[in-house]
């Protein structure tokens, strides 16, 4: 299929997706919020969005498995992929809040080649797909040209079930609010990263985050001339659960700084800088 039709055609599924989840926020209660974890919560409103996306999304290209975060679904051994957030910002949603969003997006042998965030209480659609520039409501997108740490605007999430690293977060974090123009945590892993992808942001990181919270937004980040890796500065980032996205000035400057917290045999590397 063409990627620009396909790319529109994901674009609409995602806003339908949204225009459902704009009409249902006000009438989520305590009695349909079921606790899948400690701060992990799931509603009949990602379910119902899941269904749909996953519907529409094989109808338009059955060739692909899925992966998606409510009905539990898993690479196989198809050469493509669906990943899907029907719902990312649940706890943001549940409040009546924003920022939440529908994360679309689509790989082929686990590297991403089309990215669709539709964050829904702007209206805004983020896309990409990798043989192009990435878009923000159909108007090209870049990355911000932030040149140095000490000016840039960072966003973050803040670990709420792994707390096998949180020493190490919260050094970082100290260190970025002191060195840094400012650090955000917006509750919506896709948007914080999109919002990197359109300069609003100059780096998003953060640990324990699944493939559906990240994949569309890191085609984004590409697309728009960022840069994107593992806390190692590698690729594992889709399934590796950390990820660090930024432009391209800061990415080497923030793996230093990552380094003095969370050392992952990299200082070698950053002593010959």
């Amino acid at each position: 299929m063409n990627p620009e039709k396909l790319i529109n055609s994901v674009c609409s599924i995602a806003k339908t997706a949204g225009s459902f989840l704009r009409s249902e926020i006000h009438n989520i209660s305590g009695k349909n919020i079921e606790t899948k974890s400690d701060h992990d919560f799931v509603t009949y409103v990602d379910k119902a969005s899941e269904k749909f996306l996953i519907q529409e999304l094989t109808s338009l290209f059955p060739e692909a498995g899925i992966i998606a975060e409510e009905s539990h679904q898993q690479k196989d051994n198809k050469r493509y992929h669906w990943i899907i957030d029907p719902l990312d910002g649940t706890t943001n949603y549940i409040h009546g809040m924003s920022p939440y969003a529908v994360s679309i997006a689509l790989t082929d042998n686990e590297k991403e080649i089309l990215g669709v965030v539709y964050e829904v209480g702007l209206d805004e659609c983020f896309s990409a797909h990798i043989n192009g520039k990435a878009f923000l409501n159909n108007q090209p997108i870049r990355v911000s040209e932030t040149p140095v740490l000490g000016k840039s605007f960072i966003a973050t999430g803040f670990p709420s079930r792994d707390y096998s690293k949180l020493q190490e977060y919260m050094e970082l974090l100290k260190a970025v609010m002191f060195d840094t123009n400012g650090v955000r945590r917006l509750g919506s892993a896709a948007t914080d990263i999109a919002y990197v992808a359109c300069g609003r942001f100059d780096i998003f990181y953060e640990y324990h985050l699944s493939a559906w919270d990240v994949a569309a937004g890191a085609v984004l980040v590409k697309q728009a001339g960022g840069k994107v890796s593992d806390f190692s500065g590698k690729d594992n980032y889709l399934f590796g659960k950390e990820i660090i996205t930024s432009n391209s000035h800061l990415h080497e400057e923030f793996l230093y700084l990552l380094t003095k917290f969370f050392d992952h045999g990299q200082k070698d590397h950053f002593s010959k800088i």
